[in-house]
């Protein structure tokens, strides 16, 4: 059974990427899965990538996303700001990245809009 709507899937598989469809509980997510990060800022060059669905999603924004492994910042290998509190999900402890969405235009956005915003976090991230 999906979770996505078959647009987000349709993305993700325009995108060429990786990804599945959990559910942890009462938590359903999408995990992208060999997610590619901004070149040489982080301890690694790729990672799996959590976004929650809300209930109501798509029509309710997805509000923050998570990360494994627990990213670090090179050159002082410190946390990202407000990226250092655990979320578990799937029995792993993941790394929240606390990036709240006010500009969910229900109907319209998708994962295409989450994952600019996530591409975004990451790239900015200080």
């Amino acid at each position: 059974m999906s979770l996505l709507p078959s647009a987000d899937r349709r993305y993700l598989a325009g995108r060429g990427l990786a990804y599945r469809e959990v559910t942890d509980g009462a938590q359903q997510g999408v995990i992208l899965t060999g997610f590619r990060l901004p070149s040489a800022k982080y301890q690694v060059d790729a990672a799996s990538i959590l976004i929650l669905l809300p209930s109501g999603y798509p029509d309710v924004a997805p509000d923050m996303f998570y990360a494994l492994p627990w990213l670090q910042l090179v050159p002082d290998q410190r946390y990202p700001k407000a990226a250092d509190q655990p979320v578990q999900f799937e029995g792993q402890r993941w790394q929240r990245w606390s990036r709240h969405n006010t500009s969910w235009r229900p109907g319209v956005d998708g994962l295409s809009t989450m994952l600019k915003r996530v591409e975004q976090a990451l790239e900015e991230a200080a």
